[in-house]
């Protein structure tokens, strides 16, 4: 099972990832561009799902195309939400107690990528 501190100490060997507190709980950022974030139980946010966010560790993520996020849900549905809100689009909610950590630091590597400029992209291929 995943924890935050997982994520953490991914998210900390990013270049110029850095973490805030926000209304919702932590959140991810790169060079002010958020990528991954703690689901808050929004009114917002299907009562089924949102059911499912303020009972367990959900975290949400960047990705480069919605339908990978589709792809996911339905390969995984145990796993991945189907939806949050249609805000920040595209995106992928994942429950931590079922992501191994290995897919995690996936996940949020590839969040990263999706909002890094191209020169913190290089840096971090060691280009």
């Amino acid at each position: 099972m995943a924890s935050l501190d997982d994520l953490r100490r991914t998210a900390d060997e990013l270049p110029g990832s850095e973490e805030r507190a926000m209304t919702g709980g932590a959140a991810w950022f790169v060079r002010g561009k958020l990528y991954a974030w703690e689901v808050h139980p929004w009114p917002s946010i299907p009562a089924d799902v949102r059911a499912i966010v303020a009972s367990e560790l959900v975290v949400g993520v960047k990705i480069a195309d919605r339908m990978d996020a589709v792809a996911l849900a339905e390969m995984h549905p145990e796993v991945f939400l189907r939806t949050t809100t249609a805000w920040n689009e595209p995106k992928v909610a994942f429950r931590m107690a079922g992501i191994d950590l290995e897919h995690l630091a996936e996940l949020v590597t590839e969040a990263w990528r999706t909002q890094a400029p191209k020169y913190l992209r290089r840096e971090f291929d060691g280009e």
